[in-house]
């Protein structure tokens, strides 16, 4: 058992040493998380961070879908958000926990006739990873919906911000590093719920047809630059089917990076920086990782 946990306070989570990333990632790949920490709630997560040594270092997820953990692990602690979850529907606002996915707020906001919320069944994600990089699809972003977002600092410290506060841009966010994000007020517009049904549905249709569904992937992994698509950049490059050992550029949509099966993060790690530079030689084009990256690059364990 990690020395670390005994340096650790005590909570009413589930604290767990030496935790397999691989299991907690889209990608399924990664080195071990050297203690998992689960929040019962908010609350539970202040007090650990407040009570936490600050050499301790912390890192949080949520679903894992936007995100290649290396194979050398994650050293400190792991926060795992997903069990933050509460939805509340208060003073014209919807309230939901971080750790909710998208595409389930989507399907709350259905049932109680929300409009405006339907491009959330597109994102692979959860409301924290959201708000931390500004996600959005089909035209519709996280600061489009966002009233007010509220989380925790390494200090243990509640905050609470709007989009504005946090400079929200494409797919970049500048709320500080230390925040885990913890709920989300969200605009409510009275909607149909038979047609917010049906644009759900061809949002699904329409990311099926479009997408890689059902492989091991992380989601859309460059950021489009200004005025470009990277799809179409990384396409040009001839990158399309491109393979490195068992990770491959997605034939169907090649700003996918995919795990064929067996395959290590430093493999996929590797295509993607090779599907950069190919692309820097094509075009002129810096393409910037929309996929975080962590952890450490050393099989053999390193801190973790």
């Amino acid at each position: 058992m990690t020395a670390l946990l005994q340096r650790l306070p005590q909570t009413r989570g589930e604290m767990a040493p030496l935790v397999s990333m691989a299991r907690h990632t889209w990608f399924g790949v990664g080195g071990m998380a050297e203690v998992m920490f689960t929040p019962a709630d908010r609350d539970d997560l202040a007090d650990f961070l407040a009570a936490t040594p600050a050499d301790i270092p912390v890192f949080a997820f949520g679903a894992g879908s936007n995100l290649l953990v290396r194979d050398g692990g994650i050293s400190g602690v792991v926060i795992n958000t997903s069990d933050l979850k509460v939805t509340e529907q208060t003073d014209g606002m919807l309230k939901v926990g971080a750790g909710l996915h998208d595409a389930e707020v989507a399907r709350i906001a259905a049932r109680m006739g929300i409009a405006g919320l339907e491009f959330l069944i597109g994102i692979p994600g959860t409301i924290g990873g959201g708000l931390r990089m500004n996600a959005g699809a089909y035209g519709t972003e996280f600061r489009d919906i966002v009233i007010m977002a509220e989380a925790v600092d390494r200090s243990g410290t509640i905050h609470q911000a709007s989009p504005g506060d946090m400079g929200m841009a494409y797919r970049h966010s500048d709320a500080p590093q230390d925040w885990i994000f913890t709920a989300a007020w969200l605009k409510i517009s009275a909607g149909e719920t038979d047609a917010i049904r049906a644009r759900m549905k061809e949002i699904v249709a329409s990311r099926a047809d479009a997408q890689p569904t059902g492989a091991r992937t992380g989601g859309s992994t460059f950021a489009n630059p200004d005025g470009g698509k990277a799809w179409q950049l990384i396409d040009q490059a001839g990158c399309r089917g491109l393979t490195h050992g068992n990770a491959m550029v997605s034939d169907k949509h090649c700003n996918f990076l995919i795990n064929k099966g067996g395959a290590s993060a430093t493999e996929i790690e590797t295509l993607g920086e090779t599907v950069r530079q190919r692309v820097a030689e094509t075009s002129g084009v810096d393409l910037r990782w929309e996929i975080r990256r962590v952890g450490d690059d050393d099989a053999s364990g390193g801190d973790a």
